[in-house]
């Protein structure tokens, strides 16, 4: 070894041993965490997740997919087993195509759910139906079109709580007759109806257009169906048809008041949300649900509910009743969880709904706090409101063929 090279000693490793005192101190620290995480699993049923069976429910909804697609119901069906994959279209367009291969159908209605389930009886495959809540149909609009209205006395506002109404009363009567060109009794000397701003006196609307209420595609939609239902009952005297007859004559003399909107929208409820909804759509038809739910998104955005929009309830009533028609056994099970659970029944009312024990035309009690507790006026529509009855199932799916334009229906496969 040369003699300048230096000499490096061997490094060394000490190795300390913590004291017991101080193992259980580091353990106690980070004990809470994985305790904690286990914790919130448990509460939340994801602990046992990936060994659980999910079943995949294939469905077909329309406007009440709203409830199956909210993260929250999305996450308590996925806690019992259950993920939904929807197919998205109208209630009547659910009835007309093949559902083969699916374990529900959630038309928004009762005549859709009808057909539905006629034809599985007559193939000796009966189906089982759940109501787990519902929701009115309602006409929304804004604030200037509704003080339009009312001082035409085609509006009068409902009582409730807060500061400017969100609620009124429509006289369906009085509303068709601004459509046929009647006011205050008298018909106009032109043949068509009136519009926004022939009846304006407070200079509030700056629209020539027609006063109607715009529906989605009658041919595929229950609201529009259920609407075209109401506005005959009010034609015909606040009666429904007895014959074939009376119901193609009907539905001839209503057709101008629903097919003069122009070009019907799919998803009236986005249009009458958007920016430009007001400049689109004055009156929509909609599920009261749908108009809640924004009410309940925009106050816990903002603070405070969205004056600019409110509701009119139509005097003529029709409480509308969502029917899960399940097709399989796992549908079933679906439908009793949805109906039953205490969990999916209370999201059911943040999203808007009434439960299905609520009598026709109240509020329930829950809805009722949970609007209160959130600062949004509650519902309250008048007792002595008309109860629409719609045509018998055939002679109403006729009046729609013959309103909308739409082509005869034919068997499903």
């Amino acid at each position: 070894m040369p003699a300048n090279r230096p000499v490096t000693e061997e490094p060394t490793l000490e190795v300390t041993r913590p004291s017991r005192r101080g193992l259980r101190r580091t353990l106690a620290a980070a004990l809470p965490v994985p305790v904690v995480g286990l914790a919130l699993l448990v509460a939340s049923g994801n602990l046992l997740l990936p060994m659980r069976h999910v079943v995949t429910i294939e469905a077909k909804m329309a406007s009440k997919r709203d409830f199956f697609q909210d993260p929250v119901v999305e996450r308590l069906l996925m806690k019992h087993g259950f993920r939904v994959h929807i197919t998205n279209m109208g209630s009547r367009e659910i009835a007309q195509q093949d559902y083969g291969g699916y374990d529900v159908v959630f038309p928004s209605g009762q005549p859709a759910a009808d057909l539905i389930s006629r034809e599985r009886a007559r193939a000796n495959h009966p189906a089982l139906l759940y109501r787990p809540f519902v929701s009115p149909i309602v006409l929304a609009t804004y604030r200037q079109y509704a003080e339009v209205l009312t001082a035409e006395g085609v509006a009068q506002s409902l009582p409730g709580s807060g500061g400017r109404p969100m609620y009124y009363t429509l006289d369906m009567r009085r509303f068709l007759d601004l459509a046929h060109g009647r006011r205050n009794g008298v018909r106009r000397e032109r043949a068509d109806g009136y519009r926004w701003d022939e009846i304006d006196r407070g200079d509030r609307v700056h629209n020539g257009n027609k006063i109607l209420a715009q529906t989605s595609d009658i041919c595929e939609s229950n609201s529009a169906g259920t609407y075209l239902g109401l506005v005959a009952f009010v034609e015909h005297g606040n009666d429904a048809p007895d014959s074939g007859a009376e119901a193609e004559q009907l539905a001839q003399k209503i057709k101008p008041l629903l097919v003069e909107q122009g070009l019907p929208s799919s998803e009236r409820a986005e249009t009458y949300l958007s920016p430009d909804g007001q400049s689109i759509a004055p009156v929509t038809v909609i599920y009261e649900h749908q108009f809640l739910a924004h009410q309940i998104g925009y106050a816990a955005e903002k603070g405070t509910t969205d004056d600019s929009r409110v509701l009119l309830y139509p005097s003529t009533r029709f409480v509308t009743e969502p029917q899960l028609v399940a097709l399989t056994d796992d549908g079933a099970r679906l439908g009793e969880l949805v109906s039953e659970d205490g969990e999916l029944q209370r999201r059911a009312v943040e999203l808007g709904f009434r439960p299905r024990n609520s009598a026709p035309g109240a509020t329930s009690d829950a809805l009722t706090r949970f609007l209160t507790g959130h600062g949004i006026p509650v519902p309250t529509t008048s007792s002595d409101d008309t109860r629409a009855i719609l045509p018998t199932l055939p002679l109403l799916e006729k009046m729609i063929e013959i309103v909308g334009d739409c082509p005869a229906r034919t068997e499903t496969p």
